[in-house]
């Protein structure tokens, strides 16, 4: 049958959203359409409260966009006017008209939230003929300058100067010229604060303004409404790609493809009078993880001066109220009738979207309009103290407070505090508010350029500013700490620092910055560019000079419940790299159940390493077996000493030992005097010893002589190792202990390697277990799959491992054919011209690495199917990495001590995650079984 011209005529592409009134189009499910800030406007009107009607332009334009050569899809004209068509029928008045004017905001919404990185203009519509209206009909002309002030300042940074792609020198931009503009009229007139300002002042200032806009950037400001709409409409799609939204996406790993959204939205007015106000909540403290009520607001303002950190706002309500704002109003007590409306808000989003979120709101002569929400930025220990709280309120599941906590939040309650002791006697230099965690010191930098130059070179620097504005954002990454002497805890500053776990003070009112000379002041102290200060941005103190750091985790009992619920979910096992026995027993602490990484080679380094290293020297440097012998003889008791400690801090658990790995003429001594040294305990001359230590040189050292090569050309150096293991054993047995060695020979290729060894170990074990009356020493032994061949031979080599351990370190060298020592020179520029995604070396190359893993785990448990499979690379403590490992049936990762935690984590939420996605596949399965059975 022919289809009618109806059914073959294409749908007609939505590409505009509206919400007001009592209905939505939209909902909170549809973020990747509406973006974040969209689909929750839509929720927030269907579930009844009070928002300014309004459209969002969907994601999907924004690709088109940049598809199309910054042209829009045909239909979005259309679809734009019929939307503000309804927003106008909404609201009750006329976009663009002189007489009843609607005004409205234009902001950006990506699906993950970007605070500060993109642009918002408010205001948009306001010219010379409709602010008459809006005089008429608000009767108050200062509100209505006031108004086309701010959008005369935005618009030219936002539209006319950033999406024009013009980049001014440093404080030439067009708003900080005009705002110089109304400092000096501010001056003149001898006021203090922007609400000084009368009306004709306002209006003054207007024309000003528009002046200054003409001679900087060589054009009028627009006065047409539809002009203004669109090229903020533009302005907010340009800001996607602008240079601080990409790096805000580089650290947070946000994807270039996900666009951005375009809320336009009725403008409501903070900035009436004095029964009008603006401002930004957190249903629970998003520093801390309290559950109460916390923001902060501002009086006749808009939301710009609360974010922007321009004034340091007023705390919501008393029992947010600190030693730093007690003297201010609160909401609670200015307007108690709307504070009770507004807490009744916060207390049923709370409840709906069962998580702390975070609400803009603006107050206009009275009346409550919520502008936003959304899940809440907070930093690691509020995350971790909400997630177990709202578990304990029945308000998520066990599940879901596992993973509510990014791991990347976990790390920072491993970050340092300052340790209290140092911090009794320290001399305190200001106060503000604490609106990132821990402690951090580092040098005085002024500008967001010095805090990248300084940190490139090593330095550790402390980002000192009047306020962070998004332009700041490459240099608050790179310092260890931000300081502004101004904003809240809503301010750009703090938004961004939560979200990143890093340390921040802000509103630090005492401290005066001179930019011109590097210096800032701050009761009675002068401070240079350079100078050491310390940051307790739990308490928001700064402290003079550097002081020390402690961890504070273990001591967290948030922290401990928390490890618990991800031991009742994970499956993989989480060992501990750790080479001494202090090393592992900070990782039994944190959970470590067992190491496996244990480098034999690592005695030879730092603290006491003078006498076996005197003897490996000798061993390397001998000529005959009976000299190696004699040498190997004399170590041994070391390593033995070495390996019977680090059994002993893991008893009860395995301990994966490596045999020698590295060349081994990085132990030759480069120094004549120790060469000499050398040369006298072998009873050799000094040119008897060079020419030995000459015949070690390796034009490829990383693939040449070590590891099991090693072992294979001198089998007596296997032979000391494994005979040190077995006796440290042995002697531990016979104390009542329980140890667990696990022999892994290093850079095996081949199966024939891995036999040569094994045959030493099973002979060197029978002899070990005659000497000490045992029947058996309890071991397995194994090898390090960290060459491609291995990996594509593992059945071969499963033969005689008992256990793999992927050394993905190596095997990520060797499968890109990248030298780790030499990567410094290309993988930045393959990371910035995204050659590659992410460095291999921090996260597993799924589909390369990765997949060479899967065949070595698949081929091996093919021979052995008991076969004990673990990693011990970096990445055994990398998120993403730990997932991939859970889902390819890895039994363990290993991975540094301090990095445990944070593998545990990931581990409880990769079988978390594997058994959510298992549910709707049974639920398919056992349909079309029913299916079957009719």
């Amino acid at each position: 049958m022919a289809k009618s011209k109806s059914q073959t005529k294409r749908k007609t592409p939505k590409y505009v959203y509206f919400f007001g009134g009592k209905k939505a189009e939209g909902r909170a499910d549809m973020k990747e359409l509406l973006g974040g800030k969209g689909a929750n406007l839509a929720e927030m009107v269907n579930i009844g409260l009070p928002v300014p009607a309004g459209f969002t332009i969907t994601t999907e334009v924004c690709t088109a966009y940049y598809k199309n050569n910054k042209k829009y899809p045909k239909e979005l004209k259309q679809q734009v006017l019929d939307a503000l068509k309804k927003v106008e029928k909404e609201m009750g008045a006329k976009f663009g008209d002189k007489d009843n004017p609607l005004l409205v905001s234009v902001r950006s919404g990506a699906r993950a939230s970007m605070p500060g990185m993109m642009e918002t203009i408010l205001n948009v519509g306001l010219n010379n003929e409709t602010r008459e209206g809006l005089i008429k009909k608000t009767n108050n002309p200062r509100f209505v300058y006031d108004s086309h002030r701010r959008l005369i300042q935005m618009y030219s940074d936002v539209v006319m100067e950033k999406a024009a792609g013009i980049e001014p020198e440093e404080g030439k931009g067009v708003r900080q010229q005009l705002e110089a503009e109304l400092e000096k009229m501010k001056e003149a007139k001898g006021y203090q604060s922007d609400v000084d300002l009368t009306a004709d002042d306002l209006k003054e200032l207007i024309e000003i303004y528009k002046a200054k806009v003409q001679e900087v950037l060589g054009k009028p400001f627009p006065e047409d409404p539809m002009e203004q709409l669109w090229g903020a409409i533009a302005a907010v799609f340009q800001s996607w790609m602008g240079k601080r939204a990409i790096a805000y996406r580089r650290f947070e790993g946000i994807p270039d493809d996900w666009g951005t959204a375009v809320n336009v939205q009725s403008m409501v007015f903070g900035n009436m009078g004095d029964t009008s106000a603006t401002g930004v909540a957190f249903t629970r403290n998003p520093a801390t993880g309290e559950k109460y009520f916390y923001g902060e607001w501002l009086p006749n303002a808009q939301g710009e001066d609360v974010v922007a950190g321009i004034r340091t706002p007023n705390p919501i309500n008393e029992v947010g109220k600190s030693e730093h704002n007690k003297h201010l109003p609160s909401l609670e007590k200015a307007m108690p009738k709307v504070y009770k409306e507004l807490l009744g808000y916060q207390k049923l989003l709370e409840k709906h979207y069962r998580d702390m979120l975070d609400i803009e709101f603006t107050i206009q002569e009275g009346k409550l309009y919520m502008l936003q929400c959304r899940v809440g930025k907070r930093n690691g220990p509020a995350a971790v103290k909400m997630a177990l709280d709202m578990l304990q309120e029945k308000l998520i599941t066990k599940e879901e407070a596992v993973l509510r906590v990014n791991p990347a939040q976990l790390d920072e309650l491993l970050h340092p505090i300052i340790d209290p002791k140092a911090e009794t006697t320290a001399t305190m230099v200001a106060k503000g508010l604490p609106a990132g965690p821990g402690g951090a010191s580092g040098q005085i930098v002024f500008s967001s350029e010095e805090a990248v130059k300084w940190a490139k070179a090593g330095k550790r620097v402390i980002l000192v500013r009047e306020e962070t504005n998004p332009e700041d954002i490459e240099g608050m990454r790179a310092a260890e700490a931000i300081l502004t002497a101004r904003g809240g805890m809503t301010s750009h500053a703090a938004l961004v620092a939560r979200g990143w776990g890093k340390c921040c003070i802000v509103g630090a009112g005492s401290i005066k910055i001179n930019f011109k000379d590097k210096t800032m002041t701050t009761n009675g102290h002068t401070l240079k560019e350079g100078d050491w200060i310390t940051l307790n941005g739990t308490k928001g103190v700064v402290y003079l000079g550097e002081l020390p750091m402690i961890k504070a985790a273990e001591e967290n009992p948030y922290f401990q419940k928390l490890m618990k619920l991800c031991d009742q979910f994970r499956r993989l096992k989480i060992r501990t790299n750790a080479d001494t026995p202090e090393d592992a027993s900070k990782a039994r602490a944190f959970g470590a159940e067992g190491i496996g990484l244990f480098r034999t080679e690592h005695m030879f380094y730092g603290k006491n390493s003078e006498e076996p290293l005197s003897k490996l020297r000798k061993m390397i440097v001998s000529k005959t077996e009976e000299e190696r012998r004699s040498a190997l003889d004399e170590l041994f008791p070391y390593v033995k000493a070495d390996i019977k400690g680090t059994l002993e801090a893991m008893d009860k658990y395995g301990v994966t030992i490596r045999t020698l790995d590295p060349p081994l003429h990085e132990f030759v001594p480069h120094r004549q005097d120790e060469r000499e040294k050398l040369a006298k305990s072998l009873g050799i001359t000094l040119e008897e010893l060079n020419e030995r230590a000459e015949s070690l040189h390796e034009n490829n050292p990383m693939m040449g002589h070590r590891g099991v090569r090693l072992g294979i050309t001198f089998p007596e150096v296997t032979e000391m190792q494994v005979r040190a293991i077995f006796e440290a054993a042995a002697e531990l047995i016979k104390e009542g202990k329980k140890p667990f060695p696990e022999i892994m020979i290093p850079v095996v290729s081949h199966v024939n390697e891995l036999k040569h060894q094994y045959d030493i170990v099973v002979r060197v074990h029978k002899e070990v277990c005659e000497k000490f009356g045992l029947k058996k020493i309890p071991h397995l032994t194994g090898t390090m799959i960290e060459i491609p061949r291995a990996a594509l031979t593992a059945n071969k080599i499963a033969e005689y491992a008992q256990f793999f351990s992927f050394g993905t370190n190596d095997l990520t060298q060797m499968g890109f054919g990248f030298s780790r020592d030499d990567i410094g020179g290309f993988l930045p520029d393959y990371l910035e011209k995204k050659i590659l995604p992410e460095d291999p070396f921090q996260s597993i190359d799924q589909e390369g690495v990765g997949e060479l893993m899967k065949i070595g785990v698949t081929k091996g448990r093919a021979t052995r199917p008991d076969l004990k499979i673990g990693i011990c690379g970096e990445h055994g403590g990398e998120p993403k990495s730990v997932e991939f490992c859970h889902n390819i049936g890895l039994d363990y990762v290993s991975c540094s001590p301090f990095r445990v935690p944070i593998a545990r984590l990931a581990a409880a939420q990769a079988a978390i995650k594997e058994a959510k996605s298992a549910k709707p596949a049974a639920k398919k399965k056992a349909a079309k079984t029913s299916k079957k059975k009719k």
